[in-house]
């Protein structure tokens, strides 16, 4: 049994697939040993996260509320002081000084497309960059970490998260049950109930790809990397008192500070900087570095620029072009590659599965969505096909298939070898093997500042205050784990001994 389900109590009837299967392990994944990567045959994942994607019609699941804005990247051409070359061809990044169109929408998580912009929530932080090769998206968030590490659990966090399906009320009850039980997830609780739980707004909140990626230079060789973006006008929090005090009076605060700031020419700009870390399993470190409940600590790998990100345009139509958006992890470009990650794998068929349903079969075909390079494709028809794709004068209308001897698409030739990571070990259902759930939230507490350490605990203890006793003792001792002080100050905000 994985560390996620000690302390069950063992009642109610076995959980079960809704084919009536018995789930033996619905924690972890069936990968290639316990780093992954993940096997396709993972049917009760696949019934599980493809039923969560269409629990919602229209709007997202997650996500809903937005803001979004057009802009461009610039690239340095360098990463840090070095070629970028060295590490990757991906050709957005080559040339100095060359601009990449691109859409950003910035959201929160849990709360619907109305709700407040002031509520204590991650933040979404979605980009698509149309390049010369096809559209490269990188979906992440403002806290650099997540709640859990295998794709298995995300229907769960999201349903502990979300409204009771009874009382239709979010409930920190609920919750806490889930965190409880949930060791991995005391990294990303001490962020989001610290201020950076609440972003002042969109401009002045940084952004991660959260995963490890891979960069594939033009020898076929990858190195592991992860993306952050860094406002250039800094970073700000609201506590919970500032938070209120703004709901008071605006609920939009966020959307409308964004589109405000680009109409009077005030661009929001961010830069790109990058981690990168040698391919490898790196047992010299206390965590498994595609764990995307840890961070990579900077002062072992250093954050090296990349390029800049500036917002520039505001949307003509907030519905077909910030509500319509699509965005995939899985959605890369030649350079870049996918790691292990467990939980990376997974969203990459949950998301663009998600806009398939949400959106319809051929929400590439929109203008917000479309590659601004040539499609050639066999796909056809489906819901909303407005794209006639056998317009193209040197390809045969008639041919829908490949291979074919008539004009009609065939395989690209590849300019670059490919990278063949070598992968072995049994197919299993287990957790990583370095788990190490508490070190870096104890470290992040106590790297916060006095105020935020204080704000930080009375956020947790209000919330906590409204679970039964046996939910406070179970998050007592977990924040013990990470830090003695943190634990005792929770512990006595609950007046537990």
């Amino acid at each position: 049994m994985s560390q996620s389900n000690d302390g069950q109590s063992g009642k109610g009837p076995s959980l079960t697939t809704r084919q009536g299967h018995p789930v033996y392990d619905n924690n972890n994944n069936r990968t290639v040993g316990d780093r992954g990567p993940t096997v396709l045959e993972n049917y009760h994942f696949l019934e599980k996260i493809s039923h969560f994607d269409r629990e919602r019609i229209p709007e997202r699941v997650v996500h809903a509320r937005g803001a979004g804005a057009h802009g461009y990247f610039e690239a340095y051409g360098t990463v840090g002081n070095e070629p970028i070359s060295r590490y990757t061809r991906a050709k957005l990044f080559q040339k100095k000084g060359e601009r990449t169109p691109m859409f950003a929408r910035f959201s929160s998580v849990i709360h619907g497309g109305h709700s407040p912009e002031t509520l204590r929530d991650p933040r979404g932080f979605a980009l698509k960059f149309y390049t010369e090769d096809g559209n490269w998206d990188l979906v992440g968030n403002n806290l650099q970490v997540f709640f859990i590490r295998d794709a298995m659990k995300f229907p769960d966090v999201v349903h502990a998260f979300k409204p009771d399906p009874v009382t239709n009320r979010q409930d920190a009850r609920r919750i806490f049950d889930f965190i409880s039980l949930t060791p991995a997830a005391m990294h990303m609780i001490t962020w989001l109930f610290s201020p950076w739980g609440i972003p002042a707004n969109y401009r002045e909140m940084r952004g991660s790809g959260v995963h490890a990626y891979k960069w594939v230079n033009a020898r076929g060789e990858a190195v592991l990397v992860k993306y952050h973006f860094i406002p250039k006008g800094g970073e700000r929090n609201l506590t919970q008192e500032q938070a209120q005090a703004i709901q008071a009076k605006d609920f939009n605060h966020a959307t409308g500070d964004l589109y405000d700031a680009i109409a009077r020419g005030d661009f929001p700009e961010w830069e790109l900087q990058v981690q990168i870390m040698e391919d490898g399993e790196h047992p010299e470190l206390d965590f498994d570095p595609l764990d995307a409940t840890k961070i990579w600590p900077p002062e072992q790998f250093p954050l090296r620029p990349v390029g800049r990100m500036v917002l520039d345009r505001n949307p003509t139509n907030y519905f077909a072009e910030v509500e319509q958006v699509a965005f995939g992890t899985g959605v890369l470009v030649d350079g870049m590659d996918f790691s292990d990650d467990k939980l990376l794998q997974g969203r990459t068929f949950s998301y663009s599965d998600t806009q398939r349903y949400r959106v319809g079969p051929n929400y590439l075909q929109l203008p917000i969505n479309r590659p601004r390079t040539r499609v050639s494709t066999n796909q056809r028809d489906g819901q909303m096909a407005f794209d006639n794709q056998n317009t193209e004068q040197d390809q045969n209308p008639h041919v829908n298939y490949e291979p074919s001897m008539h004009s009609a698409p065939r395989e690209a030739a590849r300019d670059y070898p490919g990278h063949h990571p070598k992968v072995s070990g049994e197919v299993i259902r287990k957790e990583i093997s370095r788990t190490n759930n508490y070190g870096q939230a104890g470290a992040r507490y106590r790297a916060f500042q006095p105020w935020e350490r204080d704000e930080l605990i009375k956020n947790l203890v209000g919330a906590l205050k409204q679970c039964d006793r046996a939910i406070q003792d179970r998050m007592v001792h977990h924040l013990t784990q990470c830090d003695a002080e943190y634990g005792k100050r929770v512990a006595q905000g609950l007046g537990l001994a």
